[in-house]
């Protein structure tokens, strides 16, 4: 990872690592600016979104989004009692192994045997999918890569090694699962505090045989109160701004923030910017990069948070 200060704000798409100092009043925003609170469109594939009403310990009320968003977990779990895919056929292995082959097509040291084992998550995770909402891509290929590929690619960005990493709202387990199938070295906590969510999680786990991985059912950030890690991965839980203050109380426990964003982070990241001052998160990555077949745009957002975890 370079110093922020090395290279220019991106100006488009394309798969270069492009860290920068924020300038943000230099971004500018569509006049039909969407509203940052919610969760990006491109990213509605992946788990239900986990965002809770904030307090009003710093005398601000949570937005009407976050607000409409926050669930009790029996709610939750109605939700869950109803699946939205139960007659979607699980792909075979052969066919599974042959999508992850497709969108894995031309990326460069990928471990041998890893597509393997991905194909083996995702039926578990489709078959499941029948059954409790996990995930609302079905399609092989769109699982291959919105999920697997766009997890995996974070191994290319995110020193992982002997890390200790936390997956707040892990929902069907990306990008944890893929990132600690991806590097046996790395420790993974798969947070969420939806407890048939969970219960899948661990499931995944056993059957996976990840050695490497643990589960914890509940709220990421009441964890991390007790616990201090090298980084905390967000993916699909709501704006910048509303998952830098989920952080607020425990922001000395992490040393990064990672979030994956989709066509929206620029707009986020302008809302986002006097509350990250504020609590203390410098932005210090900014990467881009293109799904095949025109399948999305992603950027990974690398915060570095205020916590004492050193180098």
């Amino acid at each position: 990872m370079l110093p922020a200060d090395e290279l220019e704000l991106p100006q488009g798409g394309g798969e270069d690592e492009v860290p920068f100092e924020a300038d943000l009043d230099d971004l500018e925003l569509e006049e039909d600016e969407v509203e940052v609170d919610e969760v990006d469109e491109e990213l509605e594939g992946e788990d239900l979104d986990e965002t809770e009403e904030l307090d009003a310990e710093d005398g601000e009320e949570a937005s009407p989004k976050a607000k409409k968003k926050a669930k009790s977990t029996a709610e939750a779990d109605e939700d869950e009692d109803t699946p939205k895919f139960p007659d979607t056929p699980v792909p075979t292995p052969k066919a599974m192994l042959s999508a992850l082959q497709w969108a894995f097509d031309g990326e460069e040291n990928v471990p041998d045997g890893l597509l393997e084992r991905y194909a083996e998550h995702a039926r578990l995770l489709l078959q499941t999918n029948r059954e409790l909402n996990l995930v609302a891509v079905v399609q092989p290929k769109e699982v291959a890569a919105k999920l697997y590929l766009d997890s995996w690619r974070l191994t290319r960005l995110l020193p992982l090694m002997a890390k200790t990493v936390v997956d707040l709202g892990s929902g069907g387990g990306f990008p944890g699962i893929p990132l600690a199938l991806a590097e046996p070295m790395l420790s993974m906590v798969l947070c969420d505090a939806r407890p048939k969510k969970a219960a899948f999680l661990e499931r995944a786990v056993a059957e996976l045989g990840l050695r490497n991985t643990r589960v914890v059912a509940e709220k990421a950030e009441e964890w991390l109160a007790r616990e201090k890690v090298n980084m905390v991965l967000v993916r699909n839980v709501s704006s910048v701004r509303e998952n830098i203050r989920t952080l607020r109380k425990v922001r000395h426990n992490l040393r990064d923030f990672v979030m994956i964003k989709g066509t929206s982070w620029s707009r986020e990241l302008r809302a986002a910017e006097r509350e990250a001052e504020r609590l203390g998160f410098r932005l210090d990555t900014v990467w881009e990069h293109d799904l095949p077949e025109e399948m999305g745009h992603r950027v990974v957002l690398v915060y570095r948070a205020p916590g004492g975890m050193g180098n």
